[in-house]
């Protein structure tokens, strides 16, 4: 019997809109500095545009780097879009956070961050509990549309497990491989096109 606890965590890709906790998996030869196979969790879409962190670019610091006040809590910080680049965000599963926006079931996303403090210092919430971005990605509604009729992009959706505690490493080749035998076969392409 053929058990993967990862493909019981990722829907069909094909049949999902880009909504609020979807993800947009890059599609193998896009080239973009940013999102170049990058895995981009949907935090909010509405006539305005979409909101999202990329979930698979980690960076060579962590919070403690940034907030001295915070230096128990060694959480990494990732890059999480192009867009506000200097100005820290976050990801968490702490419903009780004053201000925090509902994204899917047990996700949320921004808050009051004086309590945040508080509650990481408390210990009322935990490290895989939360992740933190400097910066975000953002789209107008047309420009996503034009991206995803241009096939960039693959939607899929992830269990807040993964999107909180999946080695970034292997996030979007991991996507790839579990969503079918086509997706699988282009998880295998190489970085650089001219290579293969």
């Amino acid at each position: 019997m053929d058990f993967d606890p990862f493909k019981k965590k990722i829907k069909d890709l094909n049949v999902l809109s880009a909504t609020e906790g979807n993800v947009l998996v890059a599609e193998p030869f896009m080239q973009d500095d940013y999102f170049k196979r990058s895995v981009v969790f949907i935090c909010e879409n509405n006539e305005e545009g979409t909101v999202g962190f990329i979930l698979n670019e980690k960076l060579n610091i962590n919070l403690k780097d940034v907030l001295d006040q915070l230096t128990a809590f060694d959480a990494p910080l990732y890059m999480g879009g192009p867009v506000e680049a200097q100005s820290l965000f976050f990801i968490h599963k702490c419903a009780e956070l004053d201000d925090a926006l509902p994204v899917s079931e047990g996700i949320y996303w921004s808050g009051d961050f004086e309590q945040l403090k508080e509650f990481m210092l408390l210990g009322k919430v935990k490290e895989n509990e939360i992740k933190f971005f400097l910066g975000y990605s953002g789209w107008d509604k047309q420009q996503l549309k034009d991206e995803l009729e241009n096939e960039n992009w693959l939607i899929g959706k992830l269990e807040s497990s993964i999107v909180f505690e999946h080695n970034a490493e292997s996030l979007w080749r991991d996507s790839l491989k579990n969503m079918g035998k086509e997706q699988a076969i282009m998880a295998n392409f190489p970085d650089n096109p001219s290579l293969n």
